[in-house]
């Protein structure tokens, strides 16, 4: 497949979790990539969460991107069964490069570099560095808090209900992600974001 129909970044840890659910999202994010002719842009490792969704994706016919940083090539198991591998040089590189990949941005349960990832991502977007969609899919509640949390944040008047609507969030990982692709559609184009951060 030379020319995808379109391209999601999905964010998720390099664990597994000790909730068998994640890994049936993370399976099942990557199916749906695949049998829609899409690509995956992800982190490049091939052990836990992000093991799963890029082998999924292969497996069911869609190309897979991965960037790591080669401080982390042998930390989190560089997938060299990636369509494309790119070894950038740090973290920095690696975000904007999976950005510029996108068309939009999908967050399975993760840890903190999931986190960082997410509200970096979200917070270029707030800024107009790219107006792509953002998603959460919320598994068994895995983002509740965090979500309760953030609404917190616009209670006490440190943030914006626009800025929460800048992301999606849902327990129904197809219609999200069908959700993600349908709005990518009205993105701007992605200037170099390696240039502005």
């Amino acid at each position: 497949m030379t020319n995808p129909a379109f391209s999601i970044c999905v964010y998720c840890g390099s664990r597994p979790g000790t909730n068998p659910q994640f890994t049936e999202i993370a399976k099942a994010t990557g199916q749906w990539i695949g049998e829609r002719g899409g690509q995956l842009v992800y982190g490049g490792g091939r052990s836990g969460l992000m093991g799963v969704v890029a082998e999924a994706t292969r497996q069911a016919g869609g190309r897979v991107v991965g960037i790591i940083p080669q401080a982390l090539v042998d930390k989190e198991l560089a997938n060299q069964a990636c369509d494309e591998l790119h070894i950038v040089k740090n973290m920095h590189e690696r975000k904007a490069m999976m950005a510029e990949r996108s068309d939009a941005f999908v967050a399975l349960p993760g840890g903190i570099g999931t986190f960082e990832e997410l509200f970096e991502v979200w917070t270029w977007r707030q800024l107009g560095y790219h107006d792509k969609p953002i998603g959460l899919i919320n598994v068994d509640g895995y983002y509740d808090a965090m979500l309760q949390f953030l609404q917190s944040c616009v209670s006490n008047g440190l943030m914006g209900e626009w800025q929460m609507g800048l992301i999606e969030s849902s327990s129904d990982a197809p219609a999200l992600l069908q959700n993600m692709v349908q709005n990518s559609g009205t993105r701007l184009d992605t200037p170099n974001l390696r240039s502005v951060i």
